[in-house]
């Protein structure tokens, strides 16, 4: 029986990973994938990690990730399937194997929502992405869109600006939610064109992406948009199957209920990052989370192992 398995191996089980370590735990760090990172390794540039400005997502997950593994973490690549509650602890099965701890911090992380739209699934990776970075290179001076109005969609359109002919921003509102550095980037560049007030609502192409249809909310007016790509960027889906199935308490928008000490409604059951409920989401507070979820095992473990 361990002290306690990591599950994930984004910012914030690194970072927990690392300070279980410094804590001289027996942890296990557990993620499904053999490079670590989590979503950071998809982002082109991060500008607002402190000490580390202008620095790429890849680069930053690949230094989070080498610091992980300097410590000595034990680690398993391996897809979690289920937790089970034992009379002490828990069991983790995994597609390789089980583990069991007294405790479990989970760092799942989110995956990108779906926009819904007619057509989306059957061209996925077919002009349709999820990912500006990852893709934005098969589009070079072509024609491309990018639905949203967050930091990531602007983000996005300014990345794809660099290399595609023409970038369309479409966002249902009037305004952009992103930050005003950002915005201020964006409204600069010329070969990006805004589409306000509009949803797409259809995206079409046979076997190739070649249009959206989009709906104008306040004219009415329908009308079709030629592109070759559509990057998609409407918000993200915390991954939470695995403290559901447990009873964890949910918070609206299907995050899991935890305070700054990252306990969760479950004796032994931490979350952090991405899945816990909390004003702000990004990469620093993930790695904070990371932090505080260890300090909470360190202070619970005693009791934890009555």
């Amino acid at each position: 029986m361990r002290d306690l398995i990591i599950i994930g191996a984004g910012p914030a089980g690194l970072s927990a990973a690392v300070y279980a370590k410094r804590a001289g735990l027996d942890a296990l760090l557990i993620d499904e994938t053999p490079v670590y990172g989590g979503q950071v390794l998809s982002t082109y540039e991060v500008d607002n990690y402190l000490g580390l400005p202008g620095i790429s997502g890849m680069e930053l997950g690949e230094k989070f990730s080498d610091h992980a593994k300097k410590s000595g973490i034990e680690t398993m690549e391996s897809r979690v399937l289920s937790i089970d509650a034992l009379d002490k602890g828990y069991k983790v099965r995994t597609s390789d194997g089980e583990a069991e701890a007294y405790a479990i911090i989970v760092a799942t992380g989110a995956k990108h929502a779906l926009l819904g739209a007619p057509g989306e699934e059957d061209l996925a990776g077919m002009g349709v992405s999820y990912c500006a970075t990852c893709d934005g290179a098969f589009f070079r001076n072509r024609d491309v869109c990018v639905v949203g109005g967050s930091d990531v969609a602007v983000e996005d359109a300014i990345y794809l600006a660099r290399a595609c002919k023409k970038v369309y921003l479409i966002h249902r509102r009037d305004t952009l939610r992103a930050a005003h550095s950002l915005v201020e980037e964006i409204k600069a560049l010329e070969n990006v064109e805004f589409v306000w007030d509009s949803e797409v609502t259809k995206i079409n192409g046979d076997g190739q992406v070649d249009s959206v249809s989009v709906h104008n909310k306040k004219t009415g007016e329908d009308s079709d948009i030629t592109v070759q790509g559509v990057f998609i960027a409407v918000g993200i889906n915390p991954v939470t199957e695995l403290v559901d199935k447990l009873g964890a308490k949910a918070a609206e928008g299907g995050y899991i209920e935890a305070g700054e000490d990252c306990r969760t409604s479950l004796k032994g059951i931490y979350v952090a990052g991405d899945i816990r409920k909390k004003p702000m989401r990004q990469i620093i507070t993930a790695v904070a989370d990371g932090a505080n979820a260890v300090q909470s095992v360190q202070a619970d473990l005693s009791e934890l192992k009555k």
